[in-house]
């Protein structure tokens, strides 16, 4: 693994579960971390784990996954966490904030996996 992205990912993927086992142990975070960097986080690290599948599966070092592909996934995770979830379970509530983290994280993904053609 080489480029900024896998170190982008092992990063996000130690911080959001450290946030995570944080608040089960309800550890008191700034609420911008208890509220937002998760949500910020999940889309590349999704993505990066379908990169490398896809990647992996296509034989193809230098498969990106299109925007458009990117912009879907952000839109069906926008469409699930953020409309449909909170309507039937109390414990997810929508929030404008994070669809549009959504969707930036979705675009730092597109560019860091410009600069990474192989992983």
């Amino acid at each position: 693994m080489r480029g900024v992205l896998p170190v982008y990912f092992i990063l996000s993927l130690i911080t959001g579960t450290s946030v995570y086992i944080a608040q089960k142990l309800h550890v008191k975070l700034p609420d911008i971390v208890q509220f937002y960097l998760n949500d910020f986080l999940i889309i590349p690290i999704l993505l990066t784990v379908s990169l490398v599948v896809l990647r992996w599966s296509k034989g193809n070092k230098g498969y990106e996954i299109p925007i458009w592909i990117i912009l879907y996934i952000c839109s069906m995770y926008a469409l699930l966490y953020e409309y449909v979830l909170p309507k039937i379970n109390i414990r997810y509530t929508a929030d404008v904030i994070d669809v549009v983290l959504y969707f930036v994280s979705g675009f730092v993904f597109f560019i860091l996996q410009k600069n990474n053609k192989s992983l």
